[in-house]
């Protein structure tokens, strides 16, 4: 993952830490000061949304624990397009230019402009140089991009 990508799970973690999971453990001790747990609903809820926040929190754990971060900005540029770079393409038949970041599968986001490394788009970018024109299959047919630059930001 990224080095901002990493930031963001160590937010989102910290929050559930430090916010979500000591105010479920104050809902849960109201809803059992209610009396009768079996009828309780907010006692039920409350409970559920514990096991979903200790999920996450033992998921993103795992996740930065196994995580491999690559700080794009410390590599040098080689015009190559890698990991954590962000691409300039055009689009060859219709000269329109975009732009996309590639990342793990947790940053991707594509209304940011950040696409999954393993997404057709990425596997076919990922070793080519600048002015490379690399054709993309996708479920409309085959589209010809010409890499633009590439930069480490």
């Amino acid at each position: 993952m990224t080095a901002s990508g990493e930031n963001m799970l160590r937010e989102e973690l910290d929050k559930l830490k430090g916010q979500e999971r000591p105010r479920i453990v104050q809902a849960i001790a109201e809803a059992r000061a209610q009396g009768d747990l079996r009828e309780n609903a907010e006692y039920q809820y409350a409970k559920e949304e514990q096991g979903f926040i200790e999920g996450r929190i033992a998921e993103i754990e795992g996740k930065l624990s196994n995580a491999q971060v690559i700080d794009v900005t410390q590599i040098p540029e080689s015009g190559k397009v890698i990991f954590g770079t962000t691409v300039e393409l055009m689009n060859l038949e219709t000269d329109e230019e975009i732009t996309y970041q590639i990342v793990g599968d947790d940053e991707s986001d594509i209304k940011l402009s950040k696409i999954s490394v393993y997404s057709p788009i990425a596997r076919a970018l990922i070793g080519k140089e600048v002015d490379d024109v690399v054709v993309v299959k996708t479920p409309n047919g085959d589209v010809e991009y010409e890499i633009c630059a590439v930069k480490h930001i």
